[in-house]
């Protein structure tokens, strides 16, 4: 088994990501392309400088613009909404995979009283008037009513009956979203608008362990290096320690993940075996590992564990969206600052969207951090992408 510095380390994750050296991913199918590599990218409605999976893409794709994503979720059908980690974005040909998810949907939703007619009665509405959301739907009153797999309904009393109809059969796959207006989700059936080569197709996964794999793989490949530890890059697989010790030893057998230990740290890394030239590449030292700066999002792949980050970079981050102001150490929607291979700071930019320009909240530098002419420059460039990313401009005296 191979040993790496943790710089090296640091190099390889920040490379497979594409957050340093020359851009990787460019335009809009840069952007499928990196959700493609990263599995999926999670989504949240919050939006202060741009939604979660926006800011994933726009720190790593050249040129990218908030339409992109949505053309490829809503228009090209490339992309889909869907739980995976947590809430999520990924690949429409990843449906076949998650069968489980909408049969355990289905078991569940047969539990609930009343709700297979209400579902009868939601598709032959659809079908005949397209696209709805759930003040659209013609169905009253309430049922009790929960999700199989993310946190709608109530689990001790009644849901409203419509919106409750359009999430089950949302969960079942009978319906995906057909677009969002802000955080409203207006829905339509998936046989409109993914093939039947899709919806049709068998699981390529046999069993569950075998899906399992699958999804430990992916989220290995989505941070690029993961530790053989109780990771929250993990969250939302079913897995224990012994079990997640048994998937990566068979992912190992099966030639798919390579073992590698870091200089200083006891715990066995993993990362891709079809990663494995770029892994000789940084060890020989001939990556390309040009500087660049980038503002990450909170819940960016590369911040996924941030244990690991910790661990590899001494760099503590807390989102604190959902903190008190008052015991707030930095800002309500702050993000950390990537330059080259270190994390220099963290920055709370704000658009003023009726004005179009934005402004820095708040900046807080690294300790050992020192202010130079090339730290400036990268930062006024950021901050100037930043601004055009949020349809805004960067005006220097307000910051």
């Amino acid at each position: 088994m191979i040993t790496i510095s943790k710089q090296q380390a640091r190099q390889f994750i920040l490379s497979k990501q594409g957050l340093i050296g020359a851009y990787r991913f460019k335009g809009k199918d840069g952007a499928y392309d990196y959700v493609r590599q990263a599995g999926c990218i999670q989504y949240d409605p919050v939006d202060v400088c741009g939604k979660n999976a926006e800011l994933t893409l726009q720190s790593r794709v050249k040129g990218f613009k908030k339409s992109m994503l949505q053309e490829l979720l809503y228009e090209d059908r490339k992309l889909i909404d869907y739980p995976d980690k947590e809430l999520s974005i990924w690949p429409a040909q990843d449906w076949p995979y998650f069968s489980s998810y909408r049969e355990r949907s289905l078991e569940l939703g047969r539990t609930f009283e009343g709700l297979e007619e209400l579902k009868e009665q939601a598709i032959a509405y659809i079908d005949e008037n397209g696209p709805v959301s759930s003040d659209m739907l013609p169905i009253e009153g309430e049922i009790y009513w929960h999700s199989s797999m993310h946190w709608s309904g109530n689990w001790d009393k009644k849901s409203a009956a419509a919106r409750s109809v359009l999430e089950q059969l949302y969960t079942d796959g009978e319906l995906v979203i057909h677009h969002k207006k802000g955080s409203r989700k207006f829905y339509d059936l998936a046989g409109k608008h993914l093939p039947e080569s899709i919806l049709n197709a068998e699981n390529p996964c046999g069993d569950d362990e075998s899906f399992l794999c699958w999804r430990v793989l992916r989220r290995i490949g989505a941070v690029g290096l993961l530790w053989d530890k109780n990771s929250t890059a993990f969250l939302g697989l079913n897995i224990n320690a012994e079990m997640r010790k048994k998937i990566l030893a068979r992912l190992t057998d099966e030639d798919k993940i390579c073992p590698v230990m870091v200089e200083g740290m006891k715990t066995t890394f993993y990362y891709l075996s079809s990663d494995d030239a770029l892994m000789k590449k940084i060890i020989e030292g001939s990556a390309d590992l040009k500087p660049r700066m980038s503002f990450i999002a909170p819940l960016d792949p590369l911040m996924w564990d941030k244990s690991l980050i910790l661990a590899l970079w001494d760099f503590q981050y807390s989102w604190e969206i959902y903190t008190p102001a008052v015991k707030r150490k930095y800002g309500y929607y702050t993000l950390p600052i990537l330059f080259g291979e270190k994390f220099v700071g963290r920055i709370e930019a704000i658009p003023d969207r009726k004005n179009k320009i934005l402004s820095v909240k708040g900046l807080w530098w690294e300790p050992g951090i020192r202010k130079t002419k090339k730290l400036d420059a990268a930062l006024l460039s950021t901050l100037k992408a930043f601004s055009k990313f949020n349809d805004c401009i960067f005006d220097e005296g307000v910051s």
